[in-house]
């Protein structure tokens, strides 16, 4: 279904508690087009409390609303009081051409930036083709590290000094 540009309203704002659930389908419903799954036992297991996983952890998590529902996100996961990590960073499909994967991206190093973190790494699945587009547009850069997460075979990282 598309959604003409000019009839919704959406509003990037941090997460709260108890959109947990909320978040976890947006995820499900984007990775669902990828033949990927949700992971909530181990890849996922930061939904389940974004208090106790981003914000009491020098960490952030924002959500796209369109008044009605969540239809992106992305969090900043503390790796090291130096590096942070952006995770869950989706968008429904539907709602994709728009500037919101833009403006989540940009919230996101201002989050980071903020925090005091000077890089930022990412991991994803080389299928998610169009986020991959979007990070390299910031100046994300290919790297191996030691481990990647069971869903993700790519990895990312930038500094962002201010």
């Amino acid at each position: 279904m598309t959604v003409p540009k000019d009839v919704l309203m959406f509003t990037l704002r941090k997460a709260i508690a108890g959109e947990e659930a909320r978040i976890l389908d947006l995820v499900s419903n984007v990775l669902a087009d990828y033949g990927l799954i949700v992971n909530p036992e181990k890849t996922d297991k930061d939904i389940s409390d974004l208090d106790r996983y981003y914000f009491e952890n020098n960490g952030w998590f924002a959500v796209i609303d369109d008044g009605v529902r969540i239809i992106g996100s992305y969090g900043i996961f503390k790796i090291s009081n130096r590096v942070c990590e952006l995770r869950k960073m989706y968008l429904l499909p539907e709602f994709q051409g728009r500037g919101l994967g833009r403006s989540m991206m940009e919230d996101a190093l201002k989050q980071a930036r903020e925090l005091g973190y000077v890089e930022m790494v990412l991991e994803t699945n080389t299928l998610l083709d169009k986020a991959i587009q979007l990070y390299s547009k910031f100046g994300f850069e290919e790297y191996k590290p030691d481990h990647l997460s069971d869903r993700c075979n790519y990895a990312m990282r930038k500094e962002i000094k201010t």
